[in-house]
């Protein structure tokens, strides 16, 4: 029994454990290692507005507000905006007082070095090179591990939620753990704690070609919706517009590199294979727009030429791209391509869920006890289009404010109702998969469905055949899950084909285009869906 379980060693979940392991125990797992996360692989930096004297002269909240509100395209909860960027300035204070290193101005030591990035009209966003999600998560972990009432626990796979309602409460449906895979040795345990806090991240291997790790295959969504927390506006799922394309690479780690929003902060375009700059021809902010409208002008520009990429030219940075962006520089070189000699071929691939498990302004979710902060949480901060920069904000702001509701509402040594007996994990033949190719090209034919059907721009045409898919691919997961011995692969399946149900029918529920949803069979913004669309199971 912990006072605090958290699932998910990424900004949120760590930063979320640093603090309250100042009231009591905190037990924290992920199913691979701590620095597999998605804010270890974050690139651009982390968006905030300073105090006077170290912020951009011309910067202000209002103006990062007013920025955050047009990406959104109408769906940000202006509330939870203002408190969350106002508390930026208080989430770098903290994250430089556990080791984070940002890159100061080299004309003046005291103050940081900002850069700009789509959609954002003023310099503000703070960075360590260009591999500042590396530099936050190595601090944060070790931070964790010399705090006093932290336990790290690696290779420990969330499988379900344990709630009351799940073992036969309909009147007080309230959090009791989790039940968790631990991978080395096979044994599934109880977790038990009254307070559980889901920071796992988002989902972006749905898809075919992602920014994201390996990690992100929806595992805290998939949870909180079997348990029946409400799940909002997964439909919204951002494309980054700038992943490396490079059909000769091999491996994971090729098709998922990112070129940093950062690099066209700092005047790189992109350009087609004729040197145009065809963005400018969508949005006056060109390069720079919000990256929904980057990236419908990539596909459009693919679709439109039949060329397999565009390209980012990085020339007008001259030496300042191997000086600012060495990560970037030293990886492209790696694959066989100087970006300095010629543009870098890119092509858009899924980034950030937008949407997730419904809370309000201090991470509370439906379920009693249970908090999501981070990628997994839809708070209200996105609306249909993320900010670039903003997710490291939020998944520092929310996980402080989630903590002081906890100490307000469940603090360590108030008296919690009796609980029911948890029963012991109940799976089903012990048997080790037979063909595991069975699992792989299920996992293959998921991801393909969500690149091919539910993409930058969708139909319901489309949608309806992704879902016709799903619910075969459904019947199939049930089969491994009941049939075999669990492993992380079958768990993953799972819940990345309970995730992918979620975005499609969230998606043909919205009938205009907004934001990082867009459909050619409505393709105007309707004033009829100004608001979320919510799911709950039951």
């Amino acid at each position: 029994m912990s006072d605090f379980l958290v699932i998910g060693s990424g900004v949120a979940g760590l930063s979320f454990a640093i603090k309250a392991a100042e009231h009591g125990s905190v037990t924290v797992i992920t199913k691979g290692k701590l620095l597999e996360s998605n804010t270890a692989w974050a690139q651009g930096g982390i968006s905030a507005v300073l105090p006077h004297g170290l912020r951009d002269p011309d910067d202000t909240c209002e103006k990062h507000v007013s920025d955050t509100l047009d990406a959104g395209a109408g769906l940000c909860n202006e509330e939870v905006v203002r408190v969350i960027i106002d508390e930026g300035a208080e989430t770098i204070d903290e994250l430089v007082t556990w080791g984070t290193d940002f890159d100061k101005d080299n004309d003046d030591p005291e103050r940081y070095s900002l850069g700009k990035e789509g959609g954002h009209s003023e310099r503000r966003v703070l960075h360590a090179k260009d591999t500042t999600g590396r530099e936050i998560a190595t601090s944060l972990v070790e931070t964790a591990k010399q705090t006093k009432n932290i336990t790290l626990l690696e290779d420990h796979y969330a499988i379900d939620l344990i709630t009351t309602g799940k073992l036969g409460s309909v009147t007080d449906d309230r959090i009791l753990g989790a039940y968790v895979l631990e991978t080395k040795t096979g044994e599934v345990r109880v977790m038990e704690s009254p307070r559980v806090i889901l920071a796992t991240g988002g989902c972006g291997k749905t898809y075919l070609y992602t920014t994201n790790p390996d990690s992100a295959t929806g595992d805290g969504l998939a949870m909180s919706w079997r348990a029946g927390a409400s799940i909002a506006n997964m439909e919204f799922i951002q494309f980054h517009p700038t992943c490396f394309y490079n059909p000769a690479a091999t491996g994971p780690e090729a098709r998922s590199f990112l070129v940093s929003e950062a690099v066209r902060g700092e005047g790189a375009v992109l350009i087609n294979g004729e040197g145009h700059q065809f963005v400018n021809d969508h949005d006056p902010r060109g390069s720079l727009a919000p990256r929904d409208i980057v990236a419908r002008a990539i596909d459009t520009e693919i679709k439109r030429t039949g060329a397999p990429c565009v390209f980012l030219d990085v020339s007008p940075l001259g030496e300042t791209f191997t000086e600012r962006f060495p990560f970037i520089h030293e990886t492209l070189l790696g694959y066989g391509h100087n970006a300095l000699e010629k543009p870098i071929p890119v092509v858009p691939a899924a980034h950030y869920q937008c949407g997730g498990v419904v809370t309000d302004l201090h991470g509370k979710s439906t379920i009693r006890g249970l908090y999501a902060v981070g990628e997994v949480a839809c708070t209200g901060l996105h609306g249909a289009n993320r900010l670039a920069s903003n997710s490291l904000l939020e998944g520092n702001v929310m996980a402080r404010r989630a903590l002081a509701e906890i100490m307000r509402l469940y603090p360590p040594g108030k008296e919690v109702p009796s609980s029911p007996e948890i029963p012991k994990w109940e799976s089903g033949n012990a048997a080790p998969p037979d063909e595991l190719v069975n699992i792989y090209h299920a996992w293959d034919e998921l991801r393909r469905t969500l690149q091919d059907y539910v993409s930058i721009v969708r139909t319901d045409n489309r949608l309806r055949r992704a879902g016709y898919r799903l619910k075969n691919l459904s019947r199939e997961v049930k089969e491994f899950y009941w049939g075999y011995t669990l492993t992380p692969d079958i768990l993953e399946l799972r819940n990345l084909v309970a995730t992918a149900s979620l975005i499609v029918d969230s998606a043909l529920l919205r009938k205009e285009s907004r934001g990082s949803h867009h459909t050619l069979d409505y393709p105007g913004r309707e004033e009829r869906f100004d608001q979320d669309t919510v799911l709950r199971r039951f």
